[in-house]
C-alpha cells in the first residue's frame, strides 16, 4: 500500500511549481521587453511570411547589397506587429531601411524564429 502524500508536501510542491512558473513568466517577458541592440539594415525585402505551426509569426528576410554586383547579405528578422508588417508589404521591391532590436534569449519561437524584431520601416530614397 503506497501511502499518500500529506497535506503539507502537495502544499510545498505547488508552491514550488508556482514559483517556477513564476520565474519562467518573469524570464521571458525580460527577453521581449530588454534589448540587448538597437539598430537599422537598409536593403530590399525578398520575403515576408506569417509562418507557423501554433504561434503564427511574420518572418522575413532583406537582401542587403554593399556595391553593385555584389552577392547579398541576407538579414532574416522577425515582425511582432501586424501594422508593421503590413507597412513593410506595401515597400516590396523598393529599397528600405528596417529598425530593429535585438532580443537574445527568448525561450520559445512563439515569439518569433528570429531574435531581430523589427519596429519601424522607411522608404530609402
Amino acid at each position: 500500500m503506497n501511502p499518500s502524500p500529506s497535506g503539507k508536501a502537495k502544499v510545498w510542491l505547488l508552491a514550488v511549481l508556482a514559483v517556477l512558473a513564476a520565474g519562467v513568466a518573469g524570464y521571458t517577458w525580460l527577453t521581449l521587453h530588454w534589448d540587448y541592440s538597437e539598430g537599422e539594415r537598409v536593403g530590399w525585402v525578398q520575403k515576408l511570411s506569417r509562418k507557423g505551426w501554433l504561434c503564427k509569426t511574420w518572418e522575413g528576410e532583406l537582401a542587403m547589397v554593399t556595391m553593385p554586383g555584389a552577392i547579398p547579405e541576407k538579414f532574416f528578422f522577425s515582425v511582432r506587429s501586424d501594422e508593421v508588417a503590413a507597412q513593410i508589404n506595401k515597400t516590396m521591391g523598393k529599397r528600405v531601411s528596417l529598425r530593429y532590436a535585438q532580443h537574445v534569449g527568448v525561450p520559445t519561437s512563439c515569439f518569433g524564429e528570429t531574435e531581430y524584431f523589427i519596429a519601424e520601416v522607411k522608404v530609402v530614397e
